[in-house]
């Protein structure tokens, strides 16, 4: 598929799902029927699950399996917001995004369209970068330092931030820093980065950028890691759904599951094949040897099995971000999750 039918594509889904908003449609008022499923999934690598499901076509072929042909519809949305409008107007079936934002997407829909994680996507670290000396560790962050985000205040990095500048300075100040944060996107958050001399000197990178920028400036170093905050290697994105998608489509949604355990499985059994599917699906310009060292990192894990999500469910429920509190993972991630051991 071209760039540009995939943005065509793309436009069609956000024109979709604001319409259906607007016409004061809040609920999914349809659904597709079993044998159908709409994917959404955002850039990068950390979504190379979805990348192995969708040139190995492993939800049509573990739908075969059960006796049915399923059409799968890919797409490719940027940021959290779109994706959740498009979900709860129904243009979309399953979306994808940080644990923060499918969190507050249960939370908000408790009761209603019951919003659950469908599965992990993988452990994978986020950085905070700065190319400021003087910066060794979160306390030395002042008003004249402007921290990079992709969606500040609500997004992933932003939310994991303020967990920790809660245990730092008290609950009663964790968005301390969100009044120096700036939303941007992580190519120019990283291009800043490296070339200094801009007002943005530090950033809260994710993979393949922190790679990059710590490459490519000898004063870019890393302040802290997600996994730092969060106690280990822990989850970056998921996947969720609604009930409804989720109880109309047993087998479409069986498949589905079957399809993300098997790609997990296959990164981790070749991960130079990983790599090289990664670069032909998303047709990167990333160096291919930059492509294999990312997934081969120890600190990278693709796998369905949520870990050390409750960390934030327990965090920003205390934070009061989340009005409801989860007794444990397996309240906001559908019941095929809960075989794995995850956390």
């Amino acid at each position: 598929m071209t760039a540009f039918k995939r943005l065509s594509r793309r436009m069609a889904v956000l024109t979709t799902a604001t319409s259906l908003l607007m016409g004061g449609i809040g609920l999914a008022t349809t659904a597709h029927a079993e044998g159908k499923i709409s994917i959404a999934q955002q850039f990068g690598i950390a979504y190379l699950i979805l990348d192995v499901v969708q040139d190995q076509k492993l939800i049509e072929k573990h739908g075969k399996a059960q006796g049915l042909d399923i059409r799968v519809e890919w797409n490719q949305i940027s940021g959290a917001t779109a994706m959740n409008e498009a979900l709860l107007a129904g243009a979309l079936d399953v979306v994808s995004a940080g644990v923060p934002p499918m969190l507050t997407m249960w939370d908000r829909t408790r009761g209603k369209q019951n919003v659950k994680a469908v599965a992990a996507l993988g452990s994978l670290p986020n950085y905070l970068l700065s190319n400021n000396p003087a910066v060794k560790t979160l306390k030395d962050l002042s008003e004249k330092d402007r921290i990079a985000v992709p969606a500040a205040g609500v997004g992933f990095q932003s939310r994991t931030l303020q967990i920790e500048t809660a245990r730092l300075f008290g609950k009663d100040d964790f968005k301390r820093f969100d009044t120096i944060s700036v939303s941007l996107a992580h190519p120019d958050a990283t291009t800043a980065l490296i070339s200094g001399g801009s007002e943005i000197n530090t950033h809260f990178s994710s993979a393949p950028f922190y790679y990059q920028a710590l490459a490519g400036n000898k004063n870019v170093h890393k302040v802290i890691s997600s996994y730092d905050i969060l106690g280990g290697p822990a989850t970056f994105n998921v996947l969720y759904t609604t009930q409804k998608f989720h109880d109309a489509n047993p087998k479409t949604y069986k498949a589905f599951y079957g399809a993300l355990t098997e790609a997990a499985q296959f990164i981790k059994a070749d991960k130079a094949k990983a790599a090289d599917t990664f670069i032909r699906v998303q047709k990167s310009k990333l160096a291919p040897e930059l492509v294999r060292k990312i997934i081969e990192d120890p600190e990278n894990e693709f796998t369905v099995t949520p870990l050390r999500t409750f960390v934030y469910a327990d965090e920003l429920h205390k934070l009061g971000v989340l009005k409801n509190k989860a007794a444990s993972w397996k309240d906001y991630f559908f019941d095929e999750a809960h075989s794995q051991p995850g956390s």
